[in-house]
């Protein structure tokens, strides 16, 4: 199977999670996913907004950086991530991501479930 771009479904979600500004989250699967998959999206995030803190329970999210940078607080940690860099966050842990510099942030989030 292969989904143009231009066939993708794309939101402008206001505050995510409690977060700053606006984002783009573009879906890149086809409804419904595979079983253990919840989310797998593109996102993009202009500088100085965020997604806000957010606990992960029986599943796992990974936010693959592709472009731009960006402020992690990772399970309490400020940490600071730019392109090639991956976020893994699980086990009950929480994150936030708020993107930093001039460029706006790119990134592929995947939420897989334990069950």
């Amino acid at each position: 199977m292969v989904i143009e771009h231009s066939n993708l479904k794309t939101e402008i979600k206001s505050r995510m999670r409690e977060g700053k500004g606006e984002i783009a989250l573009t879906q890149l699967g086809v409804e419904p996913l595979q079983k253990h998959l919840r989310l797998l999206s593109e996102i993009l995030i202009p500088p100085g907004s965020s997604i806000g803190q957010h606990a992960h329970v029986a599943e796992t999210e990974y936010y693959i950086i592709l472009e731009g940078a960006a402020l992690v607080n990772d399970n309490g940690t400020p940490v600071e991530v730019k392109s090639g860099d991956i976020v893994i966050t699980n086990g009950g842990a929480s994150h936030s991501i708020e993107a930093i510099g001039a460029v706006p942030l790119k990134m592929i989030a995947v939420i897989v479930t334990d069950e």
